[in-house]
């Protein structure tokens, strides 16, 4: 060995290898090699200081505050079943709402087809003025009439 002081041992007991390039832990501040540095690979008892993650509704897309030792998909699913803002009804909204003022007309349209002359809202066949007995001004419907 030329250079003994270089590097340190990894501080997993079943590892113990000496690395040259050392990694510390920035929770529990142990020296690991780079197959045990992660929080998981050495059972950092620090961890929940530093791998703080917040899991998020599905459904609703709400933060869920989770505490130390529950479970995350526990505590989503207790927030699913009780507090949940989610209304399955919302991602169904109709879209055919304009409903046409002709009498005798039940169609709706999903955008608003509005008569300049009376302000009415119609559907595409009765859009016209003449398709709809427009009485909205005195002017004359038609350029030819």
């Amino acid at each position: 060995m030329e250079l003994p002081w270089l590097g340190e041992h990894c501080s997993e007991r079943s590892c113990k290898q000496l690395d040259f390039l050392p990694l510390k832990c920035d929770a529990c501040g142990e020296v690991f090699c780079k197959d045990h540095i992660r929080y998981d690979d050495h059972k950092c008892s620090s961890a929940y200081k530093k791998n703080v993650q917040v899991p998020v509704c599905p459904l609703c897309n709400t933060p869920i505050p989770v505490q130390k030792g529950e479970i995350p998909d526990i505590v989503v699913g207790a927030h699913i079943d009780k507090d949940c803002k989610y209304n399955p009804a919302q991602q169904k909204q109709k879209i055919f709402t304009n409903k046409c003022l002709k009498p005798g007309c039940k169609r709706k349209e999903m955008m608003k087809v509005v008569c300049e002359q009376c302000g009415g809202n119609f559907c595409i066949k009765h859009r016209h003025p003449l398709d709809h007995d427009c009485r909205g001004s005195s002017q004359p419907i038609s350029k030819a009439g």
